[in-house]
Order: structure tokens, then C-alpha cells, then sequence
């Protein structure tokens, strides 16, 4: 499965902003750390907003911080909010008529327990907990790495 610009976008707006708790931040800020596009991370940030994800703050002092504790944003509640479907296949689609299987097809109970699992792993992880052991890499377009995870317990 692959994530859309829009989710990256989002995922990588929230980390930066869980990585700078202490100040307000621009959408300047973070389009220039990961040389992407301001104006479509405006939209993502501002659905990000809606959510309350994302606090923003207008005016000359404005800027952008959590709207949340990192603890209480969850990963998969993030890319369910920001990706458009999870259609795997064709058959996924419910206006699509036009497999020849779709009566007999066993191919969309594996996929679709193929996208269950992944986003109960999605649904495992915090922003809290993407943000241990992240920090910027200088000169580098992607600028965070992830440092290994604990295994959850219970």
C-alpha cells in the first residue's frame, strides 16, 4: 500500500511540529525543511486544522502548533483522514461491475485483510511514539529518522 503526497504531507507536518513544541511554526517553515510545495501544504494543514490536529494561530505572531498532545494523535486515525480510499483493486470500488470473478473472487477478502492489518499496525503507533529518537539531518530532503520501537506492551 502507498500513501498519497496529501498523507506524507500530513505525517511529516505533524513530526516537524511535534519536534518544535517549544515556538510557533510557519508553513514556510516546514515546506522549505522538506522542499515541498507551501500552497499544497496549506491545504493539507489546514485539514489538519479542521481535524484539531493542528492548532493555527493567525495575525503577524501567528504560526502553527499541535492542537494535540503527540500521545493523543493517532497514526492511523491520521492516514484515514487524509488519504481518499483504500481501494487495493478495482473490486475494492463499489461501482465497479466489471470483474468477471466478482462473484467468486477470493482475491478481495486477502487484500482487504492485507489493508486491515496495516492499519491496525497504524493504529498502534502515536505521535509520541514517532517522534523518539527523530531529529533533522542536515542538507537532506527527508530529514528525520526513526529510531527502532519499542515493542508495545499488553
Amino acid at each position: 500500500m502507498r500513501l498519497t503526497t496529501y498523507t506524507d504531507y500530513a505525517l511529516r507536518s505533524l513530526i516537524f511540529l511535534g519536534m518544535n513544541r517549544d515556538r510557533l511554526v510557519t508553513i514556510q517553515d516546514i515546506a522549505d525543511l522538506h522542499a515541498i510545495s507551501k500552497n499544497h501544504l496549506m491545504k493539507v494543514v489546514h485539514q489538519l486544522g479542521v481535524t484539531g490536529m493542528v492548532e493555527t494561530l493567525r495575525g503577524r505572531n501567528g504560526g502553527l502548533r499541535l492542537g494535540r498532545e503527540p500521545a493523543d494523535i493517532n497514526i492511523g486515525d491520521v492516514v484515514r483522514r487524509t488519504e481518499t480510499d483504500f481501494h487495493m483493486a478495482e473490486c475494492f470500488d463499489p461501482d465497479n461491475v466489471g470483474c468477471a470473478y466478482s462473484t467468486s473472487c477470493t482475491l478481495k477478502g486477502v487484500l482487504g485483510a492485507a489493508t486491515a492489518a496495516y492499519l491496525n499496525v497504524l493504529d498502534g503507533v502515536t505521535l509520541a511514539d514517532m517522534l523518539v529518537g527523530v531529529k533533522p539531518q542536515p542538507g537532506h530532503s527527508s530529514p528525520v529518522v526513526f529510531a527502532p520501537r519499542a515493542p508495545r506492551a499488553g
